[in-house]
């Protein structure tokens, strides 16, 4: 069994930078990367790909996050393990990733929430953490990389 498609990095090695840029940028220190972890695992699991659902978990676990922290993480709104900042987080990234059915979905409101957590620079760190999962959201949708293996398992070889 393997991926559909081979290591996108092989494909296109300019990626690699892309990355990397990408993760200096969500770990520049403004929000906490446990925050930051809880964000993209809920980000995962409302693109509805095991693959992200896995490496975000995987995340939180190696940071040493309780098991019942993670796993309520689909039902943050009743868990009573969340901080408020957390729960200002993850209300956004429900607000961005799940369409409203009544206005827009970043209301004003919830924008106030959060700001009283996060200043400018966090919300902007927020907002690109939450697309740096829906960046990588089509690859591991259409490329189907294996969760739960090393970068160097998850991806078939590419053709020479």
């Amino acid at each position: 069994m393997g991926s559909r498609l081979p290591n996108p990095v092989e494909l296109v090695p300019e990626l690699r930078e892309l990355t990397g840029a990408l993760f200096k940028v969500t770990g520049n220190g403004s929000v906490p990367r446990t925050t930051i972890a809880l964000v993209q695992l809920r980000a995962g699991q409302i693109v509805g790909n095991t693959y992200l659902t896995v490496l975000h978990t995987g995340t939180l676990r190696r940071g040493g996050e309780p098991e019942e922290r993670i796993t309520a993480v689909a039902t943050w709104p009743d868990a009573p393990y969340f901080t408020e900042p957390e729960r200002a987080a993850l209300g956004l990234v429900e607000a961005v990733l799940q369409p409203s059915t009544h206005g827009e979905r970043v209301s004003d409101e919830l924008y106030a929430q959060t700001a009283r957590h996060y200043d400018d620079k966090a919300l902007t760190t927020l907002a690109l953490a939450i697309g740096q999962v829906t960046f990588y959201a089509p690859l591991a949708v259409i490329g189907k990389p294996l969760p739960g293996k090393s970068p160097a398992e998850q991806w078939v070889p590419a053709s020479p």
